[in-house]
């Protein structure tokens, strides 16, 4: 548990460091571009490991069919993080569609996982992109200056097919089949 708990702190400084500390950040320039990236792959490194390492300790109960639930969201999860990097012409009306996709993620994991680990990992992801996106908010007016295009839209969807296609193999592969429902 002491590697997922320390993977997500990291998570959360290496993002919300930018938003906290803009001075500091923009005099460490470049140096902390580098050294957030190196934080960043460590913490998903330490919340891959805590998290399949961690002990099963329920939390509380989960229905089965919220498995059906839980794809149809992680769908929208992916799109939502497709969108953000593209120039499509739901960039210009969603505000942190990236963010949203997070939270859309673990949204749809908390209504699966019921256990200690799951709690941690994806309640804290959930707070940590709501604080973030408060913290943008409060930074200024949102000026959307994105002009997409369906194009982007449809790049986006193609590229949603496969990393879900991706994501869906890895979970398989790992042992937890999102298309197999967990008995009650």
């Amino acid at each position: 548990m002491f590697l997922l708990i320390l993977g997500i702190l990291l998570w959360m400084f290496a993002h919300l460091f930018k938003r906290l500390f803009p001075s500091l950040r923009a005099r460490l320039g470049n140096v902390w571009k580098i050294f957030s990236a190196v934080l960043l792959l460590a913490s998903l490194v330490a919340m891959v490991i805590g998290y399949r390492g961690a002990d099963v300790v329920p939390v509380y109960d989960t229905n089965p069919a919220m498995y059906h639930a839980n794809n149809a969201l992680m769908i929208l999860a992916v799109y939502l993080f497709a969108v953000g990097g593209t120039k499509s012409v739901l960039v210009g009306v969603i505000r942190h569609p990236m963010l949203w996709g997070t939270v859309i993620w673990a949204v749809s994991h908390l209504m699966v996982n019921g256990d200690l680990a799951s709690a941690l990992l994806f309640g804290s992801m959930l707070m940590w992109a709501l604080l973030e996106m408060l913290l943008i908010n409060r930074a200024g007016r949102w000026e959307n200056r994105v002009k997409g295009s369906f194009k982007g839209d449809l790049k986006a969807l193609g590229g949603t097919v496969v990393v879900y296609g991706i994501a869906v193999g890895v979970h398989i592969w790992l042992g937890y089949n999102p298309f197999v429902m967990a008995p009650a």
